[in-house]
């Protein structure tokens, strides 16, 4: 009896042992799978689409991404395509907006542009490149190796670019090509200069005339007057932009620094006047100071001029007011110095803020 006793009371024993131990392991794997539910946090996929979970085990395994589709990612983008500018855009913003350098913008819409980043106003539709390089359209006697050359490519670049839908085959002579005048062509890689849209360089106190093409603000010669120290103060009361930059890649040539309609602009050193009234390319009203021993300032935009041509100006003096006349997205001053062969980055010559 002692021993069928024994024998009984082991396969009992045996009995809830494996019960606990399956009842421990269920819970255990019950729990893994709920903690993971709750702390699985949801990652918006790239470019859109179904969400990705992050699966993170609590017990130490390794997180993984799970997604429910896949997202295959769209070819490269060959053709022109339109965008209609917005409030606040900036060559710069648009440029970054669809990963293309802010020259590509210029050059893809000189009939907009002129080159010039202040001419971007809302509203406008602007032709966006599909790689960096220049746009253009093609004149009647015109030859491949001329225009590749001029833009700094090959002929090869321009006839095998997919979008500018050419076959060698049918080009026949790359001297006269069979192509349609009108005809526009994405030039990859292309550069070129930029079509001037600033005073000139050089106008000094002895030879002002050069300024003439500007407009109506041009001076006469103007015998001595004010030298300035070579040195150069702020012309504005603030010391921040409220614009572009200097950046030559644009062909912005100077900086726009803040301030508001009215506000004081002073003369950056000691001079004379020799541009100061309407400027036909943009400025609107503009003063130009030549500082003698070879430099010369410049404020444009401005909303009331206060001195005249032939004028000598102390350092520091009151010249003018900020505005925001000819092509200007709102009041700031535009203010440049330069030498007679070279424009000057203001950064470089003006105290720190």
């Amino acid at each position: 009896m002692l021993r069928t006793g024994t024998a009984i009371l082991s396969a009992v024993l045996l009995a809830v042992a494996v019960w606990l131990i399956r009842s421990s392991t269920v819970a255990a794997v019950s729990e893994k799978e709920s903690i993971a539910q709750v702390t699985a946090p949801t990652i918006g996929a790239a470019g859109g689409g179904a969400p990705m979970v992050e699966v993170v085990d609590p017990f130490g395994g390794v997180p993984r991404l799970a997604q429910e589709h896949t997202i295959i990612p769209s070819r490269p983008r060959q053709e022109v395509i339109k965008y209609t500018v917005l409030e606040g855009d900036s060559v710069f913003g648009i440029a970054e907006k669809f990963g293309l350098k802010p020259e590509t913008i210029l050059w893809g819409n000189y009939y907009v542009l002129l080159d010039n980043p202040h001419a971007l106003q809302p509203g406008q539709e602007l032709n966006i490149l599909p790689v960096n390089g220049t746009y253009h359209e093609w004149q009647q006697g015109e030859g491949l190796n001329g225009v590749a050359k001029y833009y700094g490519v090959n002929p090869e670049d321009i006839i095998n670019y997919p979008a500018n839908h050419l076959d060698m085959a049918t080009i026949g002579d790359l001297a006269n090509p069979n192509i349609k005048p009108g005809t526009w062509l994405i030039i990859p890689n292309g550069r070129r200069d930029f079509i001037s849209w600033s005073a000139p360089l050089g106008v000094t106190r002895e030879n002002p005339a050069s300024a003439r093409v500007l407009g109506e603000g041009a001076c006469d010669p103007v015998n001595g007057g004010a030298v300035g120290f070579g040195t150069f103060i702020w012309p504005a009361n603030r010391h921040y932009l409220s614009g572009y930059d200097f950046s030559p890649d644009t062909n912005h040539w100077g900086i726009d620094i803040d301030g508001e309609l009215g506000e004081p602009v002073y003369a950056t050193d000691a001079g004379v006047i020799v541009y100061a009234g309407w400027n036909n390319y943009g400025y609107g009203n503009m003063i130009m100071v030549d500082h003698g021993g070879g430099f010369q300032s410049l404020y444009a935009h401005l909303s009331a001029i206060n001195v005249v041509c032939g004028q000598s100006v102390g350092q520091g003096e009151y010249i003018g007011a900020i505005g925001s006349t000819g092509r200007s997205s709102g009041p700031h001053l535009h203010f440049e110095i330069r030498t007679t062969s070279a424009f000057v980055n203001p950064w470089n010559v003006l105290p720190a803020p």
